[in-house]
């Protein structure tokens, strides 16, 4: 026998992770609907062009990781690496660009990137991201970063804290890249080849490489702060005046760039202690240009994504407690054919009285009595035969073992009265 196995950088989300999970997605969809967003959800796959054009080619998420093939239509086809840019799609084709600003979305679910396996990255992912359209003042900066801190707070992650930095804009990035690009070139013969090919590409990802034999070079390269326009530097020093006066702890942090093309001026992480040691869970930042790039009016923009398997780890790796798996409360058990034909009949009246109940499948008195209580059960009804025939069941109180007799035209009245106490 063949014995298949998930591929590699898939992951089963097993029932008992399952609670961490759905306790993480409804904290976001809560706290981001309490913050005034709205849901949008976009597809899986694009066209391959929107990625390309939109995260930048030489970004590694498409030249190293895009999953892109072509479609039985022979269309460019490619799973979506982040959702920002399906999501600029959706907002330009379908019209949201004259809604009242500013418009706040927010979406979770899966993304594919083709990178090497690691705790907590896989290579199918889940993100949880929010969006600001609309807007360039540093409040919109100040709105997103609040929400993701409030998010990481509710899910009880401790310690926070930002890293922040501004890459600046159109007007004063180019010549950055220009003093950046002249510092690496006199090192060229000592970084690694990856930055000898950023070096022309990609040139602020070099600030972001962890090889060991780049680092001194990183340590005295020019920084990206001290040559700010007015313009970039004013929105910085706003949005860190912003985040003085709500305490929020932040570090300046001169190497934080990331890893796409579309970013403008802020950029940021949530770090929170986890895995241990300092980890970031959350990323993102400002991309004034992208609504334009991808055809629509010029519009401001900002925004963030999250992986969930990194944020659950965290949340393990702290002991953070989540709600307890929703077991129906209600268990029916039998002994005997007319019995098990009786409590199928039981079982669809009570929950077409709203309550929720599962059914024995069989099995000696025991074992099912074992399984209701594995399944968390609260009440269990037992249905014998001999009690049938008297027109009776047993209640058993699986916390208290206490039983009682019920006759079975007011199974489903006991039951609610039962479980409202």
């Amino acid at each position: 026998m063949v014995q298949y196995t998930r591929p590699k950088g898939t992951q089963d989300i097993l029932p008992e992770d399952q609670p961490y999970w759905e306790h993480l997605i409804a904290v976001v969809s809560e706290i981001a609907c309490n913050y005034g967003f709205e849901r949008i959800d976009v597809p899986i796959f694009e066209m391959t062009e929107l990625f390309t054009r939109g995260l930048g080619e030489a970004t590694d998420a498409v030249e190293k990781e895009m999953y892109a093939f072509k479609d039985k239509g022979g269309r460019d086809i490619a799973l979506r690496p982040e959702f920002t840019a399906g999501v600029i799609r959706a907002y330009i084709e379908n019209g949201l660009q004259v809604w009242p600003k500013p418009v706040k979305l927010y979406s979770t679910g899966p993304a594919f990137r083709y990178e090497e396996p690691q705790a907590g990255r896989y290579r199918q992912l889940h993100q949880f991201n929010a969006e600001i359209l609309g807007i360039d003042s540093p409040l919109a900066d100040l709105e997103v970063m609040s929400l993701a801190w409030d998010i990481f707070e509710a899910l009880g992650l401790e310690n926070l804290s930002f890293q922040i930095n501004s890459t600046g804009c159109p007007q004063c990035r180019p010549s950055y890249v220009e003093t950046l690009q002249a510092h690496y070139h006199v090192h060229h013969d000592v970084i690694c080849q990856d930055c000898q090919r950023r070096l022309v590409q990609n040139p602020l990802r070099l600030l972001d490489c962890k090889r060991d034999q780049c680092q001194p070079v990183i340590a005295t390269a020019p920084r990206i702060i001290e040559m700010l326009c007015e313009g970039c530097a004013e929105h910085f020093a706003e949005l860190r005046e912003y985040l003085d006066a709500l305490s929020k702890p932040y570090t300046l942090n001169h190497r934080l760039v990331r890893g796409l093309d579309y970013y403008t001026k802020t950029v940021f992480e949530v770090w929170a202690e986890g895995i241990g040691a300092q980890a970031a869970v959350c990323g993102g930042g400002r991309y004034d240009g992208l609504v334009a790039l991808l055809g629509g009016p010029p519009t401001p923009a900002v925004g963030f994504a999250a992986g969930i398997e990194r944020v659950v780890m965290v949340m393990q790796d702290q002991a953070t407690e989540v709600p307890s798996p929703p077991y129906p409360p209600i268990y029916l058990a039998f002994l005997g054919a007319a019995s098990r034909l009786y409590a199928v009949q039981l079982l669809t009246d009570i929950r077409q009285a709203g309550l929720a109940a599962q059914i024995s499948m069989g099995g000696s008195l025991r074992s099912q009595l074992r399984h209701a209580d594995r399944r968390d059960a609260k009440l269990t009804i037992i249905i014998g035969e001999d009690e049938l025939d008297r027109g009776e069941v047993t209640l058993r109180n699986m916390v208290s073992g206490e039983q009682t007799m019920v006759p079975v035209a007011r199974v489903v009245s006991t039951l609610k009265t039962a479980l409202q106490t």
